[in-house]
């Protein structure tokens, strides 16, 4: 902020002496040290608060894009809703509890077929 070579405060420093006095100087610095210590505290404040306020106004700014982005998914997810409905509407709509198939019947069991029985002896009586 201010440019001050080493030059420039030898002469602030001789001029202080001559104008002040070596007795009354180390009191004069103090002073003045406070003063700049009030100054930077000052300024420091007031920096934040500027930086706060421009803080602010980037959340606001930030709050209001997400917003915008929300409505926009919000929207597409609607339309999608919609469009998802509208094509359901083509197809039936199964209420009620699911209807399980019936159980297949069983195929029928055949017989094995066994080897024909020979024919019983004729007895002497039988004709």
């Amino acid at each position: 902020m201010f440019d001050i070579g080493v030059g420039e405060l030898l002469v602030i420093l001789i001029v202080a002496v001559v104008v002040i006095g070596p007795k009354d100087l180390p009191l004069a610095m103090r002073t003045a040290g406070r003063w700049i210590g009030k100054m930077r505290r000052m300024s420091a404040h007031f920096r934040s608060g500027i930086d706060a306020m421009v803080r602010e106004a980037e959340l606001e700014e930030m709050e209001k894009k997400w917003k915008a982005q929300n409505e926009e998914i919000m929207r597409r997810s609607a339309a999608l809703t919609e469009a998802e409905a509208a094509s359901a509407a083509d197809t039936p709509v199964m209420t009620g509890a699911p209807v399980e198939p019936a159980p297949a019947a069983p195929a029928p069991v055949e017989a094995p077929v066994s080897p024909p029985a020979e024919p019983a002896p004729k007895a002497a009586g039988d004709v």
